[in-house]
This record gives C-alpha cells, structure tokens and sequence, in this order.
C-alpha cells in the first residue's frame, strides 16, 4: 500500500498524517504553531512531521511524497508560500526546505482550502463532468470550484466568496463583506453586541441556539441568511451539481444545514433549486485538510 504524508498547516496547528492512496488516515499528529518567526514556524512542521513517522514506525523512504496546504497564496510551481494573514512566511520556498530537510523529491504545495476540497470531491465521488464546490465557514468564509476533475483558479484568486458583499441587518442595512459579516469571529461579535454579553464563544452562539434559548434566534437567523445571499452568488454564477460544507463552525453545527437550505430557497427561482438536495456538510471534518494534502502526492 502507497502512502504520503499529508501537511495542513495554519497559524495555531499543525497536523501531519500518514495517507493510503485510496484517502485512509492511517495516523495524525498535530502540534501547535509558533507564528512568531519563520524559521521557528518551520521547526513546528518538521517537528509534526517527525513525530507521525515516529508513531506510525514509518522512515520517510517509506514515503511517496509529501502534500502541504497552506493558508493564503502560494506558488504551486516554485512551492513558495508568497502570502499568508496568520503566519510569518511571506515569500517561504516551503518546497525546497522540506526537499533539503526529509530529502523527499515529489512534495504538492497549494492553498488549504484547495487540498481540503480536493478530498472532499473524491469523498463526494463527483462525475468527471460535473461542477463541485466546497465552501469552509470557520475564522474565515471561502470556497474552491473543481469543474470537470480540474480546479477553477481564474487568475489566481477564484474562491474567494468571503469579499463577496451580501445586504446586512446588523450592519444597519448596509453591504458587507460576507466573511466580516458571517464568518466565526462575526457571530461572536453579533452575539456580543445583540445580547450585552461578553465572553460568548462561537461554539457558546450555537449551543444555546440548538438548546432552544430563543434571546439566539434572531442572531442565527441574521447569520444563516447572511450565508445564503452568498450561496446564492455561487447558485447563479456557477450552478454547481454538488456542494460541500466544511470548517468548524457549519461542520460542527450540521443541525443549521437545513436552516441554510430553506434560506437559499426562499432567493432561488425553481430551476435552481436542484442544488437543495446536493448539498452536505463534510464527513471528513477537520481531517480533509491532510487527506486533500496526502492524496494530491498520487496525482502529482
């Protein structure tokens, strides 16, 4: 059995895993990151990388190769991390450290988002004609489009549903950006300020909504539509034939995926709703990040 190690790095882990080539998680390690320097930030990686192969009684000759998501823009070609918000690596040849690190020749680099949803189409078993998109709802709101077995880039930044302005209520009516209206960090901001209430977490917002407190309906109602304007853009711009949700906050709340359905049908017109029954939220959860990683050795 073929394996590669799979690599999801972000600003406070790191998780490295062994990963068959049929998209198997054989073992997972994860360590926090140190985003105060680059180099330190490389040590965490190493050090993540390490201890899965030391768990897994692997050596790295075991291995096909190495796949690294990493948040932001990179280089796939020249395997540079060019810019990213939460780490120091602007500019990092990723590829060539971990090449003269492990001595592994075949490494994948590519945005996160992008190896996360490259699992979740295989998971999702898509025709090779079709249109797939997985959107993440977590710090942060983005998407990444695979058309006809391929990624849809554009010029680079294709995905980025979380710029795109949807109509706010709680900003006073106003456009807002999706992401600073809707993402993690806004739902514990809206609940702060809709409720008096400091100290409320994202995952406090959703418990107390699901436990039938009815002070939190309106925060959900305002949020899940906030969502579905934004679904809605990707309804009509690119019609997919199956969506996927994944990142913390809607993968851990998957009661709201029907809440999220009756909002976009309420904006769809009849033809376009074809997508209300192809929409799921992941089953690979916070692991589609490494097994995306490790699957797209296979492919390199």
């Amino acid at each position: 059995m073929k394996k590669a190690i799979g690599i999801d790095i972000g600003g406070t882990k790191i998780a490295a895993s062994i990963i068959s080539e049929s998209g198997e998680l054989l073992h997972s390690k994860k360590v926090k990151s140190d985003p105060s320097d680059r180099e330190k930030m490389f040590s965490r990686v190493v050090e993540a990388v390490e201890q899965v192969l030391e768990d897994s009684a692997l050596s790295i000759a075991d291995i096909e190769g190495i796949g690294v998501g990493v948040p932001g823009k990179v280089d796939r070609e020249k395997g540079i991390a060019i810019f990213q918000n939460n780490l120091p690596w602007a500019q990092f040849p990723i590829t060539a450290r971990l090449q003269e690190q492990f001595g592994v020749e075949r490494i994948t680099i590519d945005n996160d988002v992008y190896m996360a949803a490259f699992a979740e189409w295989k998971a999702a078993k898509v025709k090779q004609d079709e249109t797939f998109v997985y959107v993440t709802i977590s710090t942060g709101i983005s998407c990444s489009i695979i058309h006809n077995g391929s990624f849809f880039r554009g010029a680079g930044f294709a995905g980025e549903l979380g710029l795109s302005p949807i109509l706010s209520n709680a900003a006073g009516r106003k456009l807002e950006r999706l992401e600073k209206a809707a993402a993690g960090p806004a739902i514990e901001k809206l609940a702060a300020e809709t409720l008096k209430v400091a100290g409320l977490s994202t995952k406090d917002v959703f418990n107390r909504y699901f436990a039938g407190d009815e002070e939190y309906q309106p925060i959900i109602d305002e949020v899940t539509d906030n969502w579905a304007q934004g679904l809605y853009s990707v309804s009509c711009l690119i019609d997919p034939h199956k969506l996927v949700f994944g990142g913390s906050v809607i993968a851990n709340n998957p009661g709201l995926l029907e809440v999220v359905k009756e909002k976009l049908k309420n904006y769809q017109i009849p033809e376009q709703q074809h997508l209300l029954d192809h929409m799921s939220i992941s089953n690979l959860k916070q692991d589609n990040g490494v097994i995306g990683a490790g699957l797209r050795v296979f492919e390199a």
